[in-house]
């Protein structure tokens, strides 16, 4: 049996049907079942992963968890010992390509990501373990960006020539279902990229193509996104490593680094694949 925590997360839900394909025995573990809505034979169990003690009914007859680092935050190492005392054998860890960069680059640690410790976690565990280090998933484009898309054809962001080896999630699942059953990336941190550096322009290029909209892409002055985001209620320091991180990567082409291929015989999927197949929700609210 495998466990998957943030099941009905970006790539949780991807991850359960990679399994289930592959004909694993899957656990989805959701602080919602009746609202998962996964397909049978998937065994949903509810219980929250922050709080591992409401979680260990969960634990048994596992030998594989997904950690997601979003999903179990702070507990991820308590959660690694309840699973080693559960007699669990394997970890795959949820990280980021950006593990290692300092703390303050890493903005994602304000909507709760443990990415650091999570993989920290999954390594001291002394049972099997693997850390998968995704960088910026494609369908970042949807808070950044999705409101603005709901309302008309113009993109206004900062810095329209940073450039991302974004990565389609369900790429990361495939992975993750592959490093969770077979045991050829045992002890490895794969950092998992798309097969493109792509800027925020062509992004919304893309966009356009998948959509057959006249998408266009004005940059946006920096304090206009400082006021924006103050408007909206989001912290400053938030707002301060959001621009930290471009500031210090400004110039930097992206890494691609091909290990979806090696890893699955196959090409990452592109941005623009990623685009095609979720143009739907990028509707401009005319329909």
């Amino acid at each position: 049996m495998i466990l998957v925590t943030g099941a009905t997360g970006t790539v949780g839900r991807a991850l359960v049907a990679a399994l289930v394909a592959r004909g694993a025995d899957v656990r989805a573990l959701t602080r919602d079942p009746a609202g998962a809505k996964f397909p049978q034979p998937v065994d949903i169990v509810g219980g929250n992963p922050k709080r591992p003690d409401t979680v260990a009914a969960a634990l048994e007859g596992v030998e594989a968890v997904f950690l997601n680092s979003r999903a179990i935050g702070d507990a991820v190492g308590e959660f690694a010992d309840l699973a080693k005392r559960s007699g669990v054998r394997r970890l795959v860890a949820l990280a980021a390509y950006n593990v290692e960069h300092d703390l303050a680059l890493q903005p994602s640690r304000f909507f709760g990501d443990r990415n650091r410790e999570c993989e920290a976690a999954a390594e001291a565990s002394g049972l099997e373990w693997v850390s998968l280090r995704p960088d910026v998933y494609a369908n970042m484009a949807l808070p950044l960006w999705g409101g603005q898309l709901a309302r008309g054809d113009e993109v206004v962001w900062p810095y329209p020539d940073f450039t991302e080896a974004a990565i389609d999630p369900g790429d990361v699942a495939e992975v993750a279902a592959r490093a969770l059953v077979d045991d050829d990336l045992l002890g490895t941190k794969p950092v998992l990229t798309g097969p493109e550096a792509i800027s925020h322009t062509a992004m919304v290029e893309a966009l356009a193509e998948a959509t057959g909209r006249p998408l266009r892409y004005r940059e946006q002055p920096l304090l206009e996104l400082v006021e924006q985001f103050a408007a909206i209620g989001l912290p400053a320091a938030l707002t301060a490593s959001f621009i930290a991180r471009y500031a210090a990567l400004e110039g930097q082409p992206a890494t691609v680094t091909g290990e979806v291929e090696r890893i699955l015989g196959r090409p990452a999927r592109s941005y623009l694949d990623w685009a095609r197949d979720h143009a739907a929700l990028f509707s401009d609210g005319k329909d």
